[in-house]
């Protein structure tokens, strides 16, 4: 069977992002979940009595507060509370933490600090999974048992008001809500006064029992401007003041009745960049306050603020609403809400804690008898029998009491172990699934290896061998194997398996396709034996055909993918890419002055080294003319004849010139880990007193974009890439970011909804254009300048739109990105002649390294969830993951897309230049990933596996999944192609 090259190169990326789908299943596992579905005031247990007395504690404890109220501030960090800005902006609360009338905590969540998991963490005590980081998106229905679910059941009235995402995981829980979509960032005014204006009607009321507020103001002025906002001071106090009314209405009516609680506490922090999900302090610490009349004042007493779990506030506010703690929770009691009950109280609250743990360790270790954790209960539990009889016989002597303060040590330590132990446990790797999608992966990899000489040849095409191997024996025989370790696994496995819970027609079918591809691969490789000549002359002809530029994107390449087995370079990774670039710009220097002082014609020995140096520069010649041709039509007559009368020197120092853009680009984000603190230029220019400069720094970027990108396009291209440069300062005033000339101060912010659709229209504009002119050159068989032309319309028009989602700084690293594309188009890759190969390898490196000069990292905090929003009104998920993709990959995307148009428009001299590069650019994004599904797998048990590696491997992933569809564009401009040689 007869396959072009980039046919066979998109295939086998699409088959290896199904098998990526099927490993990511497997290796994003289910949490430490309970057998059990849920609690019930049954499974209570009794107070611990010795033989022969029996204490009348056997139902579960009478509620501590009569009313709960959760007020959950998004993104809050820890020190907008215990830190300057709390001082400052938060003066009730802190008057109230120093007064000693609470008790005040740093909570310690776990990544991903996302929201939905983050709620599931509060409510159910349970460590969520990593993939939950995707599921955020579309919340489903909460099945595990919860807080929420219990109170319900025992007849509590709950209200709630803010995020939906509530609503979507506790469908009929709420007597009464109304919800407001968290992932619209550009709104932080509406999303709380639509929380705000339900409080003086509820507050005046007697007929709830739980009140839950989870403001979303914050966490958005957090995603658009920072943590360092002056928008951030005012929504605090604003905050504040909300918290002082509830405090105050509910003081009165406390007098009266059972004291109530409020819970002040945030979901996940905010980083230093204003985003979340990642694993940094700034992200995990969130102030956890606990307000009620019934603490003790402990004025004057005020120490800095212990640190628990965020899952323990899942068991303590069962506890303190007499409610079974959720089967699944991990967490611990904060014993500071029970104080100042009675020893005895005490205790009982601290054994049904311990004996919840105790039976969710027995359902989920087999070795649970030998846990340290377990034994240390099983001593306090009889202590604790014998302080009961004790006290029931009405000892009252310091003995007693002593020895209650032993007991309550030995429970707090015994909890303490027993946590510990299941959140070591918190998930099994489904390793078969993984193993299957691993070889699914490497199969295609190593069939892509095995194709190259025939896909990088003259002709780009080859002969896929199918129907000998999968009419052979040792198929049906390897199918045959396969069908019994499934059936062997699938049977004796204890743990549940996804690849064991698929239909059986799935599953053959899947592997039907390991076998064949196994098959073709010894097929290849048989005919790739017998092919081999034993001479050693093509050997040694071949290694000479390398040159040191070759050996150096080799190296290069191989180097970055084994770094990746180590933490510390996957968060530091920006720093390989600048190195590698720098070291590029270095040899192509090298190469530069190889060019014009080393090759001289006078000192050539060799008559053919003189006729191809002599060919070469004819090949300059003719170039140059052809630039000259073209720059004549655009009447830029003085530059080219400047760029003609100094083409040597401006050739020599463009790689200088390259190197000097990557520089000044480093400085503007700082990203990874170690250095991200620091203020950056990007700080200072989006901070409101350099809203001057960075006005005209978005001025000045936007009409570059336009010089540098209009020439090639068409007449209408260019009125409409005008039109929309426009609309993006446009939009980027009327949501506050720059100032007109005009303006002395900025005006009424607004979302701008109005003004990005204009630019939507004219993006959309251009790409229809692109694509018309595409398709004329592709069906009516035109002249190759029509297929540029849209080619370059397109490219544009994925500029125009990468200029508006953009923060306004960044466009700096988009002029800085055409900029560099123009100086090696016209300086180095024709004047240097290298291959496709060589090009492609070029773009990619570039393109990983503008990833991060972009300000992105391998944390999900990075990602900027804001640009999704732009120009909607409204959250609507499949536009807003589009654009957030979109933004994020748009380093790597604009290069591949500029090289598409280098080599289908600028290297017509070759009509395989498009399938070559589309065959390399689909081995140099299938490396990666394959060696990291092995890193990863191997390292598992890593400590960073979920804070470092994880995050990693869900890029790395969706990366592949975007160059599958690159790849398919790369076919429609290669079959143009053939059929033009073919003719």
């Amino acid at each position: 069977m007869k396959i072009g090259s980039s046919v066979f190169a998109c295939c086998c990326l699409l088959v290896q992002v199904v098998g990526l789908a099927l490993f990511l299943r497997g290796f994003f596992p289910v949490p430490v979940r309970s057998q059990s579905r849920r609690s019930s005031a049954s499974d209570v247990p009794a107070e611990p009595s010795a033989a022969g007395l029996s204490s009348n504690w056997t139902r579960p404890p009478h509620p501590l507060f009569k009313r709960v109220v959760i007020f959950l501030i998004d993104g809050l960090r820890q020190d907008f509370i215990f830190g300057t800005k709390g001082k400052e902006h938060m003066s009730y609360i802190t008057q109230l933490i120093q007064k000693g009338t609470t008790h005040s905590f740093i909570a310690t969540a776990t990544a991903p600090t996302v929201t939905m998991p983050r709620i599931k963490a509060l409510m159910t005590g349970t460590i969520p999974g990593f993939i939950d980081i995707v599921m955020n998106l579309n919340s489903q229905e909460l099945q595990e048992d919860n807080l929420i679910w219990q109170a319900k059941q025992a007849g509590k009235r709950i209200i709630f008001y803010g995020d939906d995402t509530w609503i979507k995981l506790f469908p009929k829980h709420f007597v009464e809500y109304d919800g407001t979509t968290s992932f619209f960032v550009s709104d932080f005014t509406e999303v709380d006064k639509n929380v705000t204006r339900h409080l003086d009607d509820v507050l005046k009321r007697n007929d709830w029992d739980m009140l839950i507020l989870h403001y979303l103001g914050l966490d958005h002025i957090g995603h658009l401007t920072g943590p360092h906002s002056h928008l951030i001071g005012p929504k605090l106090y604003e905050m504040d003041m909300v918290l002082k009314k509830i405090h105050s209405a509910l003081l009165l009516k406390d007098e009266d009745s059972v004291p109530s609680l409020i819970v002040v506490c945030g979901d996940h922090g905010m980083s230093e960049v204003g985003s979340h999900g990642g694993s940094s302090e700034e992200e995990v610490q969130t102030p956890l306050v606990l307000i009620s009349s019934a603490f003790q004042n402990k004025a004057g007493q005020f120490t800095a603020p212990e640190t628990v779990q965020q899952t323990d506030v899942a068991p303590t506010l069962a506890l303190g609403l007499g409610l079974p703690i959720s089967r699944s929770s991990l967490g611990k009691l904060i014993t500071a809400v029970v104080d100042h009950k009675t020893m005895r109280e005490q205790l009982r609250f601290l054994h049904l804690n311990g004996h919840q743990l105790c039976k969710l360790l027995k359902e989920n270790s087999e070795a649970y008898e030998k846990d340290e954790g377990l034994e240390l209960f099983k001593k306090a539990e009889k202590y604790h029998e014998n302080w009961i009889k004790l006290y029931l016989e009405g000892n009252t002597s310091e003995t007693l009491t002593n020895l209650g303060q032993k007991l309550l040590k030995q429970y707090l330590e015994a909890l303490k172990k027993l946590s510990s132990t299941l959140s070591k446990q918190v998930a099994e790797y489904d390793i078969y699934s993984m193993t299957v999608g691993a070889i699914i992966t490497l199969e295609m990899f190593f069939l892509l290896l095995l194709c190259v000489p025939n896909a990088l040849g003259n002709k780009a095409e080859f002969d896929l061998p199918l129907a000998s191997p999968l009419f052979s024996l040792f198929f049906y025989l390897t199918c045959l194997v396969l069908a019994a370790v499934h059936v062997i696994v699938c049977t004796s496995s204890e743990n549940t398996c996804f690849f064991c819970s698929i239909s059986w027609v799935l599953a053959i079918g899947i592997m039907v396709l390991v076998s064949a591809l196994f098959c073709i691969i010894l097929s290849i490789f048989g005919k790739m034996i017998l092919r081999l000549k034993p001479s050693n002359e093509v050997t040694n002809s071949g290694m000479q055909s390398w040159s040191e530029l070759d050996i150096l994107l080799l190296v290069g390449t191989l180097g970055h993918v084994i770094s990746m087995g180590s933490s510390s370079f996957i968060e530091e990774e920006h720093q390989t890419w600048y190195f590698l670039v720098s070291t590029l710009c270095l040899a192509l220097s090298q190469e530069m002055c190889r060019k014009y002082f080393l090759v001289k014609k006078g000192n050539l020995s060799n008559s053919a080294v003189f006729n191809q140096a002599e060919e070469e520069d004819a090949y300059i010649n003719e170039v140059y003319d052809a630039h000259k041709k073209e720059l004549q039509e655009e009447k830029l007559t003085i530059i080219t004849r400047f760029i003609k009368n100094n083409e040597k020197w401006i050739a020599l120092s463009s790689p200088g010139l390259i190197l000097i853009c990557c520089r000044l680009l480093r400085p503007l984000n700082q990203t990874g880990v170690q250095w991200i603190h620091r203020q950056d230029f990007g700080h200072w220019l989006t901070s409101s007193e350099h809203k001057a400069e960075l006005s005209f720094l978005v001025a000045v970027c936007l009409i570059m974009i336009f010089i540098l990108i209009q020439g090639k396009c068409s007449v209408v291209s260019k009125v409409a890439l005008m039109f929309g440069l426009l609309g993006v300062y446009s939009y980027r005033a009327a949501i506050g970011h720059v100032l007109y000339p005009w303006q002395q101060s900025a005006k009424e912010i607004t979302k701008g909804i109005t003004e990005a659709r204009f630019v939507y229209i004219f993006v959309l504009g251009i790409l229809i254009t692109g694509i018309k002119d595409l398709l004329t050159s592709h069906v009516l068989n035109a002249d190759s300048k029509a297929k540029a032309v849209g080619l370059w319309e397109i490219y544009s028009g994925l500029i125009l739109l990468a200029a508006l989602l953009f923060r306004p700084h960044n466009l700096a690293v988009l002029v800085f990105c055409l900029l560099i594309q123009l100086i090696f188009t016209m300086f180095i890759w024709k004047i240097l002649k290298y291959d496709a190969a060589e090009i492609t390898i070029m773009h990619y490196w570039f393109g990983q390294a503008f990833f991060f000069f972009q300000g992105n990292s391998n944390t999900i905090s990075t990602v900027d969830i804001s640009a999704g929003f732009v120009g909607l009104d409204n959250y609507v998920e499949y536009p807003a993951i589009f654009l957030t993709i979109f933004v994020t990959y748009s380093g790597p995307l604009l290069w591949t897309m500029h090289m598409l148009y280098y080599l289908s428009a600028e290297t017509n001299w070759n009509s395989t230049a498009v399938a070559h590069g589309c065959y390399c650019y689909a081995i140099i994004r299938s490396l990666p990933v394959t060696v990291y599904i092995l890193l990863v797998t191997a390292l598992r048990y890593h400590l960073f596996i979920w804070s470092v590696f994880s995050p990693k491997l869900l890029y790395e992933v969706i990366h592949l999944s975007i160059s599958a569809v690159v790849c398919a564009v790369f076919i429609a401009v290669d079959k143009n192609q053939v059929n033009k040689s073919e003719g």
